[in-house]
């Protein structure tokens, strides 16, 4: 019986039992880096039915960072948000992280919670490293909108005719965002919800220069 034990133990080690050796080659049943060992060099372990793991084998092509974010700032942090990720070892390299995970504990000492962030591993990134993460709240804002036609592209910027009264027009400068349905342009900055413009900028502008 016992040598019925052995020799099952050892085809389960992938060792050939009619070559025997003093060394056994074992393979690991998965691809990746091998992130925790708890033996040494010469040193024995229990047989297969041993609790401890000689080696902890993860795959390190995605990674959790986890960051410690002040209470204050925790009403700015959601899930599913994007973080911006500078590695302490890298710092001109910049990586996008998803929060996936927000902690329900806080630290009683700094008042801080963990925040977990998923990541794509370039190869860069590795167990134990520094980062410091930026994350961008979002917040609600109001942007006015106008046809495309009201826009005037002039010398390298973006320009509306304003309604300034008395059947007079003036012109200024907006800053614009994204194109949206019906061929609507976004206005970011310049332009006020509610202000009048002229609808067709580029007709009216042949005509001031006419």
């Amino acid at each position: 019986m016992d040598v019925d034990t052995s020799r099952e133990h050892l085809r389960v080690l992938g060792a050939g039992i009619e070559h025997p050796s003093g060394i056994v080659d074992i393979y690991a049943p998965i691809s990746g880096v091998i992130t925790d060992q708890q033996v040494t060099t010469a040193a024995g372990i229990q047989g297969l039915s041993a609790a401890a793991n000689p080696f902890t084998i993860s795959d390190l092509s995605s990674v959790w960072i986890l960051c410690d974010v002040y209470e204050n700032d925790l009403s700015n942090v959601h899930l599913g948000e994007s973080a911006d990720i500078r590695l302490s070892a890298y710092p001109d390299n910049t990586f996008t992280g998803t929060i996936s995970n927000i902690g329900s504990v806080l630290d009683p000492n700094i008042r801080t919670a963990k925040v977990r962030l998923e990541v794509k591993n370039p190869g860069l990134m590795k167990v134990g490293m520094f980062v410091t993460a930026t994350f961008h709240g979002q917040k609600e804002q109001t942007h006015a909108a106008v046809p495309a036609s009201a826009i005037l592209h002039l010398h390298d910027r973006d320009w509306v005719y304003l309604a300034a009264g008395d059947k007079r027009f003036k012109r200024v400068e907006v800053k614009s965002g994204n194109t949206l349905p019906g061929n609507i342009q976004e206005i970011l900055s310049g332009l006020e919800p509610g202000q009048r413009v002229v609808s067709n900028a580029l007709e009216l502008q042949n005509t001031v220069d006419q």
